[in-house]
């Protein structure tokens, strides 16, 4: 649980920034009559729960990883991790970045929609094929799947951005 909790504290310093980039993708300008009828000058896009699961990747990975979506797929404690949540249904969206080279601010990012996600997933489960590759942490503290975000389906990502 300690490198969970140390990864944990390290990305989320990042969570102000990522909730500025969110509100341009799931809040919305509603149409005139709500403003003229309801007092609504902006309308969260969705009235329940919306989840999104955040990974942000440290700079040195970018010139080498940067056309990659990695998703934890195992932890040697055994604890859930994102792709185990991912397929039992949790999350509505992903968002995935690097981090500037002080650590400061995030430099490039993409959100995703993991209802697509789980439909690739799972077609790519039924057919027996692996359009990824397994990787290891050099720590070996977690095992994931990476992907080229060019082989995922072309409605995955939403939203990108650079800084």
């Amino acid at each position: 649980m300690i490198g969970w909790k140390k990864d944990k504290k390290w990305s989320d310093a990042f969570i102000p920034e990522i909730k500025q980039i969110l509100g341009l993708y799931l809040i919305g300008e509603p149409p005139v009559e709500e403003d003229q009828e309801r007092n609504t000058d902006l309308m969260v896009l969705k009235m329940d729960a919306v989840r999104v699961g955040c990974r942000i990747r440290k700079n040195s990975y970018l010139n080498m990883y940067g056309g990659e979506f990695t998703i934890r797929a195992g932890r040697p404690s055994g604890v859930k991790t994102e792709l185990t949540k991912v397929i039992e249904g949790w999350g509505d969206y992903f968002f995935y970045g690097f981090c500037n080279a002080e650590e400061s601010a995030l430099c490039s990012w993409f959100l995703g929609d993991l209802k697509v996600f789980r439909l690739f997933l799972m077609r790519s489960f039924a057919k027996k094929a692996t359009p990824w590759k397994n990787k290891n942490n050099t720590d070996n503290s977690s095992s994931f799947m990476a992907f080229e975000t060019s082989s995922l389906p072309k409605e995955f990502i939403i939203a990108t951005g650079k800084n």
